[in-house]
């Protein structure tokens, strides 16, 4: 099979289409047949060897973190997959390579895929629908008729974000370029502020959650439209201490990440906020709650464009631009 790996980290945008055996599969795993795979932010973040203090690769590294594909080999203890189910997933992060033309998955992060998406679309919700999941249900833990906001949500970290907050009885403001507005507004925002024309933190005020997807220089506006004890999660802005608490990192990276996150702590505490840190874990049990919603609502991703496996480098620098409107998806 073909794989698109890197040798070394570089922030130059460079990969290798290389011939690899199949992957064997263990007693847990399936195979799958690679359809199509969401090229994402993380993926440049891995390619650079930014994120190597939360995840570490030996190298060659075939990169690619969310699929969809077809099942074609299935290990003798797999209990809820058959060879030819149609599937999709967000690969465990010890063990992602989605850029490929076949990958082995543990079963407990596959799901079915939705029937009402193409493989293609799938392909664009794993990642972004896992991430918010998790926002909303494991770390700000979001209850209903509270106010949450995403600034930037008119990508497609939004575009499954807004209905899955929805979905739990949340009011949703989100912001971005006015070409978003519509499209927002229709899978759910109840507000959207064209950041062109005015700023969230003029207009804000009381709001329970923030989901940042800007970084650490927005994060003191975030903080201050919070009411207190409101919380935010912080999808790029970096850890802190309760981020290696949390995923039971060494003592050593406890401190690291403490030092690294204190003066984000430190902005939180004068507001009696909370700032958290998420990096998005793989589910299949999650993933199978989300395919339900996706089937009841149908919600569809929002894709900018599609490239072949050919054209990886340039779907690569797509995604590194920043200037996708949706997902960019690599097809096999």
């Amino acid at each position: 099979m073909r794989a698109a790996q890197i040798q070394k980290y570089s922030k130059t945008i460079h990969v290798e289409l290389n011939r690899m055996d199949i992957p064997h599969i263990d007693s847990r795993e399936v195979l799958v047949k690679v359809k199509a795979a969401g090229v994402n932010p993380l993926d440049i973040m891995n390619m650079n060897g930014s994120v190597r203090m939360i995840a570490n690769y030996r190298l060659p590294l075939t990169l690619g973190n969310e699929l969809s594909g077809v099942i074609e080999a299935v290990g003798e203890d797999v209990l809820n997959f058959k060879i030819g189910d149609p599937v999709y997933t967000r690969l465990p992060l010890n063990k992602i390579g989605a850029f490929a033309e076949y990958a082995a998955v543990n079963e407990d992060a596959l799901s079915m895929m939705p029937e009402n998406l193409s493989f293609i679309e799938a392909a664009a919700v794993p990642l972004t629908s896992l991430t918010a999941y998790q926002a909303l249900h494991d770390v700000l833990q979001a209850k209903t008729n509270k106010k949450l906001f995403i600034p930037g949500g008119t990508g497609g970290f939004g575009a499954m974000a807004i209905p899955i907050a929805k979905s739990m009885g949340l009011t949703v403001i989100t912001s971005g370029s006015e070409r978003g507005r519509s499209r927002t507004l229709s899978i759910g925002a109840d507000q959207f502020i064209n950041y062109k024309e005015e700023h969230y933190a003029d207009i804000l005020s009381d709001i329970d959650y923030v989901i940042d997807t800007l970084g650490a220089e927005d994060i003191k506006a975030e903080l201050g439209i919070l009411k207190p004890h409101g919380k935010l999660v912080s999808l790029k802005a970096g850890p802190n201490y309760r981020f290696a608490v949390d995923n039971d990192f060494p003592m050593w990276k406890k401190a690291l990440f403490g030092l690294a996150g204190a003066r984000l702590d430190s902005l939180a505490r004068k507001n009696q906020n909370e700032y958290r840190f998420l990096f998005v874990q793989a589910s299949g049990i999650q993933l199978q709650e989300i395919t339900s919603l996706i089937e009841k609502e149908d919600i569809k991703p929002s894709i900018d464009s599609t490239y072949t496996f050919d054209d990886i480098e340039k779907a690569l620098n797509k995604v590194s631009t920043g200037h996708s409107q949706g997902k960019v998806i690599l097809t096999f």
